[in-house]
């Protein structure tokens, strides 16, 4: 939702419902990130009007302060990353204490290794395809390989954990990343920079 139009919320909120799996909201705090994006009133409102679930994706620093609010607010899914927890067990339990999905999120340069030994405490991982903090980059090549470690992780060790993948997200690119183990796409600018957002969501659901 962060490419949406904001001025016209109420419509592009309609059209993910009619169309769409899930609303994927990035929270950014200007610290973790360099960019702010929006708060609570703007998920309370989505949420107001949402009939798909709400996957909020934490790109902030201590997100153990905020998951319970943004839970409260209306989110089914709430991820965060791995860099900015000192505790990322902790803050998995957190998550899934209030009701919601938990998950595990992370850059494109954080070892996958690390990511490993938490796979069996999460509901889903994000796995970021460009950095985190900015729309409307273009998507990293090295993205495949890494779904595709996750995948044999998971697959290997019987696990439930869906891969989410999340960055420079296409019809160019959707059909690899499903094929390399992904089952979540998020795609912002993709899909509302374009002429025919429903359209383009349809065309990549068909690949």
């Amino acid at each position: 939702m962060l490419s949406a139009d904001f001025l016209n919320l109420g419509k592009d909120v309609a059209m993910v419902n009619a169309n769409a799996d899930l609303f994927h909201l990035d929270i950014m705090d200007g610290v973790f990130v360099p960019n702010i994006s929006y708060g609570f009133p703007v998920v309370e409102a989505i949420a107001k009007e949402a009939t798909k679930p709400l996957d909020v994706h934490l790109m902030i620093v201590q997100p153990e302060k905020y998951v319970a609010r943004f839970a409260g607010a209306g989110a089914s899914m709430i991820s965060f990353h791995a860099e900015a927890a000192d505790d990322p067990s902790a803050v998995l339990r957190q998550i899934r204490s209030l009701g919601a999905k938990a998950g595990l999120a992370f850059n494109p340069d954080y070892p996958l290794e690390k990511v490993r030994p938490y796979l069996g405490e999460c509901d889903f991982v994000l796995v970021m395809s460009v950095f985190a903090g900015f729309g409307g980059q273009k998507f990293i090549e090295s993205s495949y390989e890494r779904v595709q470690t996750i995948r044999k992780w998971i697959d290997a060790e019987g696990l439930q954990c869906t891969i989410e993948v999340d960055g420079g997200v296409s019809p160019a690119n959707a059909a690899e990343l499903a094929s390399a183990g992904a089952e979540i796409l998020v795609a912002g600018s993709a899909v509302f920079k374009a002429g025919n957002p429903a359209e383009v969501i349809s065309h990549m659901k068909s690949l």
